[in-house]
């Protein structure tokens, strides 16, 4: 079952058994700092082993004094200007073993980077933006690469319904008329700020830098759009997208601990980040 989407005063938060957390995904000042007493006691019933949260960085010293530690940051996160912190607190000792081998196979790409290397063209596949007639073909291409994932992207009517809302762009790679490739664009148009994800490529087509196209693709429309920074939190254990990022020229800055079920399990996340 998917994780909630609710409010706490006029902040997002997103919680739930799935990824067994509280995701504070848009904080409200105005609820400081009321929210951090509301958060902990929602974890504390429902038994979350995490809190997660998305913050401006004049609140953190608020947050550290409630028991939060920082896990990573992304620099003029608000508007171009205000630096955003990423700081979470936890409730199981498990939950906050650190992925040591994880984080040792992953410090050794910096050594494979090439943030020069040009892409080769499309050849025959074709990029798109994605609309709400092609709700369907998306969630059949997230079923064939994700078992479980922390939003119900599984369902086409969710996939419609955050096209409706304007707040997430889909883009899509098609060959001879079938969806390949899928990402994401979850864009807070307010802040100036947009979160690249949602990448899904068929099995039979990886290999082919698709991912890398795609997220070029979504640069120039975001950077149209006005999006002044574009972030990531990609899969520690997948060494492959996490190449994608840093060969396109985003900086890493940080790591969620077990932060996120997806692929069947909870995982940790690295956060990267590009001013576009």
């Amino acid at each position: 079952m998917a994780d909630k989407i609710e409010k706490i005063g006029n902040s997002t938060i997103q919680y739930g058994k799935l990824n067994n957390r509280i995701y504070l995904q848009k904080l409200d000042r105005n609820d400081m700092p009321r929210i951090l007493g509301e958060l902990e006691k929602l974890a504390r019933s429902a038994g979350y082993t995490k809190i997660f949260t998305k913050i401006q960085v004049d609140v953190l010293p608020e947050f550290i004094s409630n028991g939060y530690k920082v896990e990573g940051y992304i620099p003029r996160f608000f508007k171009g200007q205000t630096d955003c912190v990423l700081a979470s607190r936890f409730f199981d000792e498990t939950r906050e073993k650190t992925p040591e081998n994880l984080l040792k196979t992953f410090s050794e790409l910096f050594y494979s980077i090439n943030g020069d290397a040009k892409l080769n063209g499309l050849g025959n596949f074709k990029m798109l933006k994605l609309d709400e007639t092609h709700a369907d073909s998306v969630t059949e291409v997230f079923k064939q690469v994700f078992e479980t994932y922390p939003f119900p992207v599984h369902n086409p009517e969710y996939i419609r319904e955050t096209m409706q809302n304007l707040d997430a762009v889909y883009f899509g790679v098609w060959d001879n008329g079938k969806l390949i490739g899928v990402s994401t664009a979850e864009t807070d148009f307010e802040n100036e700020n947009a979160e690249m994800t949602d990448f899904a490529v068929l099995p039979e087509y990886r290999g082919k830098k698709l991912a890398q196209h795609l997220l070029a693709f979504m640069e120039k429309e975001m950077k149209t759009a006005g999006i002044k920074t574009a972030y990531t939190i990609a899969r520690l254990a997948e060494p492959g997208m996490n190449k994608t990022f840093l060969n396109a020229g985003y900086k890493y800055s940080g790591t969620l601990v077990n932060n996120t079920n997806i692929a069947g399990s909870i995982e940790s996340m690295n956060i990267f980040y590009k001013h576009l």
